[in-house]
């Protein structure tokens, strides 16, 4: 049966021109309650292929002091599960990229696994990335619900990750794999060392069958061009998170700056 997710038909396009692809996160209440769907809106006419949307939580352990803040700010604005759906369901028909919700375990069990992904599905989100998630719950808990309403959960791997737990991964999981670039927490980095590069070919030469995204401290070109050669793309969240703090929420000006420390 053909898939109408929008994570599949985005890696079946990449695998078909080779076109590498780039995708952002953000936390969703930060720097303003309500820019929610501008940031969105702009990122998708700014040619980012893929968005994911940060769920605040106060004690997110894989995030770095950047997102740890972004978090601790959308809290203080206001932020909550239901508001956050109700801001995507406004612009719904207007977006056409995949929506992936990053978001710890304790805010979504809070909220109801089914209703959680029911509300996924009403606000046009393809996917969840849970962090915390351990993997027997994925396949007895969240996996059946997920399948049942056309979601991808998406889980992550390290340097740290065993080869025969990342093919067990391969095997139950479908949309991507996100590739940790190392096994500490969020945060810009200036390059990636012989030890990561060495990681990022293993990876690729396991003849995997889900495509790869490479995220966790990619700032820079050297970052990104050492993401992009070894994964189907890469994803970049502290460095445009603090970008868009900057800019005051004006994700247009966050991209111009995005874009210019990329491509050097």
């Amino acid at each position: 049966m053909q898939t109408k997710n929008k994570i599949n038909q985005l890696f079946a396009e990449q695998q078909e021109t080779g076109r590498k692809l780039l995708s952002l996160y953000f936390c969703a209440g930060c720097p303003t309650l309500d820019g929610t769907a501008d940031v969105i809106q702009t990122l998708e006419r700014r040619g980012i292929d893929m968005i994911e949307v940060g769920i605040p939580f106060s004690d997110p352990l894989a995030d770095g002091p950047v997102i740890q803040s972004a978090g601790t700010v959308a809290l203080k604005n206001g932020m909550t599960l239901a508001k956050l759906f109700a801001q995507l369901r406004s612009i719904k028909q207007d977006v056409h990229i995949p929506l992936v919700m990053m978001g710890y375990l304790n805010v979504i069990m809070h909220y109801g696994i089914e209703a959680f992904c029911k509300s996924c599905v009403e606000s046009g989100v393809s996917g969840m990335i849970i962090p915390d998630l351990p993997f027997t719950d994925y396949l007895n808990d969240v996996k059946p619900i997920a399948d049942k309403y056309d979601l991808r959960v998406i889980m992550m791997i390290t340097p740290e990750t065993s080869e025969e737990r990342i093919r067990f991964i391969d095997d139950h999981t479908d949309g991507f794999i996100y590739m940790v670039s190392s096994a500490s927490t969020t945060g810009a980095q200036k390059s990636f060392d012989d030890s990561k590069q060495a990681y990022f070919k293993h990876i690729n030469g396991m003849g995997l069958r889900n495509p790869r995204m490479i995220g966790f401290g990619i700032s820079n070109r050297q970052t990104l061009e050492s993401a992009q050669q070894n994964a189907a793309g890469a994803i970049i969240g502290s460095k445009f998170v603090t970008l868009l703090n900057e800019s005051g929420g004006n994700a247009d000006v966050a991209m111009d700056q995005l874009y210019d420390a990329l491509s050097k």
